[in-house]
C-alpha cells in the first residue's frame, strides 16, 4: 500500500459475540467525515436505547491520523481501545467500529471485556470486505472567460471528472483528481494565465 492509497471497507456489515449472558452486537461502517459519524452513532443509540452500552472508535483520513475512542461507560480502556486495536490491526481508515453491549447479569472482569470488545468488532471486521482505494482531490478552478478553452482542452485530455460548475464572468470548476495525478494537474493548471486554484485532499 502506497502514500496514495489506503484501506477501508467497501460496505457496512454486523458481527456479534457471546459471553456468559452479555451479548456484543457490532457494526463496522464506512465514513468520510465526523458529521456523519455523530449522526450514525446517534441513530444506533436511538435504535438501542435498551442497551447498557453503546462503544465505539473510528479513525478518518489517508494516514488514519484522525481518531477517537469511547467507553461509553464501561472501565477505562476496555472497550474504545480493543475496539480501536482492531482497526489499527487491520490498517483500515475511514471507518467506525460500533459495539453494543446488553448485559448478561455477570461481570466479566476488565480482562473480558477486553476481549469481548475485540472479538466483536473482529467478527465485524470478518464480515466486511476490505478494499484499496486511491486518495481523491478536490481541485476547485476559478476562472474567467478567456480561461474556458485552455481549461476544457486540458478536461478533456486528461479524462478529468468535473464534480461542480458554475460559469459566468467569473465561473467555477471543481475537478476529482486521484493522488497519482495530483501534482501533474495543478502544474498544467497553473500554466494557464488567469486562473487559480484551491486544493482539498476528500480521501
Amino acid at each position: 500500500m502506497s502514500a496514495d492509497t489506503f484501506r477501508t471497507i467497501e460496505s457496512s456489515s454486523e458481527g456479534l459475540y457471546k459471553e456468559k449472558g452479555s451479548k456484543f452486537l457490532s457494526w463496522v461502517i464506512p465514513v468520510k467525515n465526523e458529521d456523519e459519524i455523530k449522526s450514525i452513532l446517534a441513530e444506533l443509540k436511538k435504535e438501542h436505547f435498551s442497551a447498557r452500552h453503546c462503544c465505539y472508535a473510528w479513525s478518518l483520513g489517508a494516514e488514519g491520523l484522525r481518531v477517537r475512542m469511547n467507553d461509553d461507560g464501561e472501565p477505562s480502556g476496555t472497550a474504545g481501545r480493543p475496539i480501536f486495536g482492531q482497526i489499527q490491526s487491520n490498517r483500515l481508515t475511514n471507518v467506525l467500529i460500533v459495539v453494543v453491549r446488553y448485559f448478561g447479569g455477570t461481570l466479566l472482569g476488565v480482562g473480558g471485556l477486553i476481549q469481548a470488545y475485540k472479538q466483536a468488532a473482529a467478527d465485524a471486521i470478518a464480515h466486511a470486505q476490505i478494499v484499496e482505494r486511491s486518495v481523491t482531490y478536490l481541485i476547485r478552478v476559478t476562472f474567467g472567460y478567456e480561461c474556458m478553452n485552455a481549461l476544457m482542452k486540458l478536461v478533456k485530455e486528461e479524462e478529468l471528472e468535473m464534480a461542480e460548475t458554475y460559469f459566468d464572468l467569473t465561473s467555477n470548476v471543481s475537478l476529482m483528481v486521484h493522488s497519482a495525478k495530483k501534482q501533474f494537474v495543478e502544474e498544467k493548471l497553473m500554466k494557464i494565465e488567469g486562473l487559480s486554484i484551491l486544493t482539498i485532499e476528500l480521501i
